[in-house]
């Protein structure tokens, strides 16, 4: 019988897109293995029809958070695992990992839970190293030390989707650009008149196409009345769709945020501004068609923390007011 892996990652959306690098590697080594995938809901669609998956799992914690836990929890000891790998630090995904049959069971030695595990992994931020470097940790002894890459899957209907957006072929890619301006965290997010400088002076032969999440329209809304231009397809497309949509974008221009980790899965070109966080943290694009836009001022303040806030604790925002939009285009 071939190895069965469960891999745990109930994180946000660009956590679930960054996970899919040892997904990408477990297939790599072991291409008759079974995977399966514990996501939050709302993830799941990055995964449909995904070609190395045999089943997701998928948390719905608005039906109860501990009662949907537990119910989860019963559906993953259904099956002996030979590796269960939890890609978080949360005392949740800990409760899965001991509480599901598996023979290894991996994680970092950050979960409240770890001391349970069979094996654990030291998880360290700011050491340089990207976040798909510190997921490689959890799985080198089974594989090898080289960095594990994010992909994602379009298929035909989620192509279609995007395809009807497009417009027509430049230099080898569509005449447009994607801008995601959004962010779970303000402080990650570049403030709005800024993408409104930004699009203002983008060639005009250049269809800007804003994407998104439904809760994100109306800031759309407002960047494209304040500039005069953009297509609004936050909330129309699909999850697969978007990252489609990304790939043939002449430029896609993302915070740090789930949109450049979508690029950096699609090998899709990305300039992605840093406000409140940092490169080092681990979390930059992966691919050499990324670029990072961040303040030149050196402020002591910066960064500020790990995810961001919901406003600048110093009342100024100067690590995203003082970028000059005209750097995100040189």
């Amino acid at each position: 019988m071939s190895k069965q892996f469960l891999v745990i990652q109930t994180a946000f959306l660009g956590d679930a897109v960054l996970v899919t690098s040892i997904v990408e590697k477990l297939h790599a080594f072991f291409p008759d293995a079974a995977i399966d995938l514990v996501v939050r809901k709302g993830n799941e669609g990055l995964f449909d029809q995904h070609p190395f998956l045999r089943r997701l799992h998928i948390w719905d914690k608005r039906k109860g958070k501990t009662k949907a836990l537990f119910n989860l929890i019963g559906a993953l000891r259904k099956t002996e695992y030979e590796h269960i790998i939890n890609a978080q630090r949360f005392f949740s995904t800990g409760l899965m990992t001991i509480l599901a049959r598996g023979k290894e069971k991996i994680g970092y030695d950050k979960n409240p839970l770890s001391f349970l595990f069979t094996r654990k992994v030291k998880h360290v931020i700011g050491d340089g190293r990207h976040e798909v470097d510190r997921l490689n940790a959890l799985i080198e002894h089974l594989t090898d030390g080289s960095r594990p890459l994010p992909r994602l899957y379009p298929a035909e209907k989620h192509q279609a989707e995007a395809h009807a957006h497009m417009g027509t072929w430049s230099h080898g890619h569509m005449s447009y650009v994607c801008i995601a301006p959004a962010s779970v965290w303000f402080t990650k997010q570049w403030p709005e008149e800024k993408w409104g400088e930004l699009i203002t002076s983008l060639p005009s032969n250049l269809r800007v196409l804003l994407i998104g999440a439904p809760g994100d329209v109306p800031m759309c809304e407002r960047i494209v009345k304040a500039s005069g231009r953009g297509e609004i397809l936050a909330g129309k497309l699909s999850l697969l769709a978007t990252a489609a949509l990304m790939e043939r974008a002449m430029m896609n221009y993302v915070n740090d945020s789930a949109p450049l980790h979508i690029t950096s899965a699609m090998n899709a070109p990305a300039t992605a501004v840093f406000c409140s966080t940092v490169p080092a943290f681990g979390f930059g694009p992966l691919r050499e068609n990324g670029r990072i836009v961040e303040t030149s001022e050196k402020l002591d303040c910066r960064p500020c923390g790990l995810h961001g806030y919901k406003a600048c604790p110093k009342g100024h925002f100067k690590c995203a007011l003082s970028i000059d939009p005209s750097i995100a285009l040189t």
